[in-house]
């Protein structure tokens, strides 16, 4: 009986949400929210856009020297690693090379 309820219950929610989603925006519509309020809206995101900006600037900066300098180049791709004196030659992709035990 439990889950019965339990399956019965689900769709009453979505249900209920779903008319509470439909009346809410035909409400919307009958009566738009004054134009101070989407302004208010407009510069309560701003204001959210600049702490965040913020907040990434102090985090470069307090952690700027672990990242990489600009001006130093980067290793080539796959030429910059060579294979050691005991390295496999190449094998098929999907499959890893054997491994050699003494």
């Amino acid at each position: 009986m439990e889950d019965l309820l339990l399956t019965l219950a689900v769709p009453a929610v979505v249900l209920a949400g779903g008319v509470y989603a439909v009346c809410d925006c035909r409400r919307q519509r009958r009566r738009p929210p004054s134009p101070y309020t989407r302004r208010a809206a407009e510069l309560a995101a701003r204001d959210a856009v600049d702490r965040a900006v913020t907040v990434v600037e102090d985090a470069y900066t307090a952690l700027g020297g672990l990242y990489a300098d600009p001006a130093t180049p980067y290793p080539a791709g796959p030429a910059a690693v060579s294979g050691g004196a005991g390295s496999s030659p190449d094998h098929d992709p999907s499959r890893p090379a054997p491994v050699r035990r003494p």
